[in-house]
């Protein structure tokens, strides 16, 4: 990084999300069914080795790519390796967790109980997993 930059150029938020999967029509469904998502297009990607089914949750700006790489060996994701830990997804209550779990629930979709903490601030966490074993947290602060 250049020593005569003083100010960080500005950024306006993260656009969207890509997710290497292993099985796309799989993810797909799952995405669609726990988040809301719907498919807004299909997109090949430049190098001419797979493509990504682009999704939105409809009236919102979340977008989520689920990229099919040629390449792929079927491995599970593992938040050990370089790379994603995890993903945390805010909610606007605390309330809003609960409805999440009753979700969940209801779609068979394995997940922690809800963590509850004060400290440093108060927020409360769910963490559960998609198909691929990504870890996604529902957080409230």
């Amino acid at each position: 990084m250049s020593e005569q930059m003083t100010t960080v150029p500005a950024v306006t938020g993260y656009h969207h999300l890509g997710l290497t999967v292993c099985d796309i029509e799989r993810s797909e469904e799952w995405y669609g069914k726990v988040f809301g998502f719907q498919r807004a297009f299909v997109e090949p990607h430049n190098e001419g080795t797979g493509f990504a089914v682009v999704m939105n949750i409809p009236g919102t700006p979340v977008f989520l790519g689920l990229d099919k790489h040629d390449a792929h060996e079927g491995e599970q994701f593992g938040e050990h390796r370089t790379g994603l830990d995890h993903l945390a997804i805010g909610v606007a209550s605390r309330e809003e967790l609960d409805g999440w779990v009753q979700h969940l629930d209801a779609l068979g979709v394995e997940h922690s109980k809800i963590n509850d903490m004060t400290e440093p601030f108060p927020a409360a966490t769910l963490c559960f997993r998609d198909p691929d074993n990504i870890a996604l947290e529902l957080m409230w602060m």
